[in-house]
Order: structure tokens, then sequence, then C-alpha cells
């Protein structure tokens, strides 16, 4: 998989080298490439924002640089998707990661100020496939952490990324429900015990404890991914 990325600051990604997506990236599982939006704005102060038509306060994002860049990925690599970040935008889920992750090229479009002009996200339209995504309802600075918590949950799921391939089988989200509680060595640790089914060796009554774990903190946590 080949994911962009474009930014005012670019050093935020230097993290992708590291643990499973820096191996990911050193085996060639992941190509991921990191762009300085100021290399494509021009002037002697490389200025990426200007003041909004109607008034109001802040700053957006000036359409040309946007366009440039857009242009030289797209040039490159035709029929991209382009994520850009976004609290106007559709939720990200786990099913949102799964069905990214079968992409063969995505582009995250990191915005700052007050967000990036309008027009970019029809005219990325026109050379590729455009998703607005979400993490929650809440607002952030800038669209560099919503994306690198998007390439990870993303980038994870790519074949090879992971290991032990069934450990993203079990993961919260992935049917519905919250993952169940987990438990390593020693049995007991400072007063508290393993649940004795755990102990048992028996995989069936260890699985269906799991799925009851599951489905009770689903409940007392999250009951709205019961009623969906």
């Amino acid at each position: 998989m080949r994911i962009d990325v474009v930014s005012i600051f670019p050093a935020f990604f230097d993290v992708l080298e590291v643990s499973l997506l820096g191996k990911a990236r050193g085996k060639g599982l992941l190509d991921i490439r990191v762009h300085d939006l100021r290399d494509h704005a021009h002037g002697k102060h490389r200025s990426v924002d200007d003041t909004p038509y109607g008034g109001g306060a802040g700053m957006v994002m000036s359409p040309e640089p946007w366009g440039e860049v857009i242009d030289a990925i797209a040039a490159d690599a035709p029929d991209p998707v382009f994520v850009f970040p976004s609290p106007a935008g559709e939720v990200f889920t786990q099913a949102t990661a799964r069905e990214l992750a079968d992409e063969p090229h995505l582009v995250f479009g990191c915005g700052r100020y007050e967000g990036i002009d309008e027009r970019v996200f029809a005219y990325a339209a026109t050379r590729g496939r455009v998703r607005l995504m979400s993490l929650g309802d809440y607002v952030l600075n800038g669209g560099e952490v919503a994306s690198m918590a998007m390439i990870e949950a993303i980038g994870r799921l790519v074949p090879g990324v992971v290991g032990n391939p069934e450990s993203l089988v079990e993961e919260s989200h992935e049917a519905g429900l919250l993952e169940y509680p987990s438990y390593t060595k020693p049995a007991s640790w400072r007063g508290y015990d393993v649940p004795e089914i755990l102990l048992s060796g028996h995989h069936g009554r260890v699985a269906q404890w799991r799925h009851e774990q599951q489905v009770a903190r689903t409940r007392e946590r999250r009951p709205d991914l019961l009623a969906d």
C-alpha cells in the first residue's frame, strides 16, 4: 500500500519510522511519503493561508498549494483515495479502516487553521475519490493527529504488518463488540486473581466466557454499539 501525507508540519510523521509501521516500511509493505505543503506555496513567505471570504475569525488554507500537490501526487499514481480529516466528516470506524486497508493508494491531507478552502475537495474529486473523516465529536488543532491515528488503524490491517493475524480478529469493534479483558502471569498479583475459567484449559468455556465479557463490557461502556 502507498500512503501519501500532506502537511505543513512534515516532521510530525517521523514517528512512522518506529514500531510496527516502521518495520512494515522497511519490509516494503507500506510505502509512506510525506510532503510539505509549503513546497507548493509561492512568495517570499511561502504562505498557505488567507483571510476568509464573508469575514470571521482565523485563516483558511489557500487552494492553489493544495491544487499543486494534488496534481503532483495524482500524476504519479492516478485515482487515489483522498482522506481529509475534518470534524464535519463521516465518523472513522474499524469498518472504515478495513475498507480503506483494501485500497492501494491513500492520500491524507492535513488541514490547519479554520480548515481548507472547500473548492479543494471538489478539485480532488476530479483526480480521485474523496473522503472527509472525523475521529469523533471534538475539534483538534489540525489534521496531523487524526491522520496518524487513521494511518495506524489502517496500516496494521495490511497483510503482513501484524505478525499474528489472529490477533486482529478478536479486537474491539471487529464484531461490533468491545474486546474482552486480558490477563497474563502471575495468576495472583497484589490480591487480584485471574478468573478461574482462564486457568481451566477448557477452550470452549473460555470462548463462551470471553464472549459474555464482550457483551457485558459493551452494554456497560458502549450501549450504542448493541443498539446498532
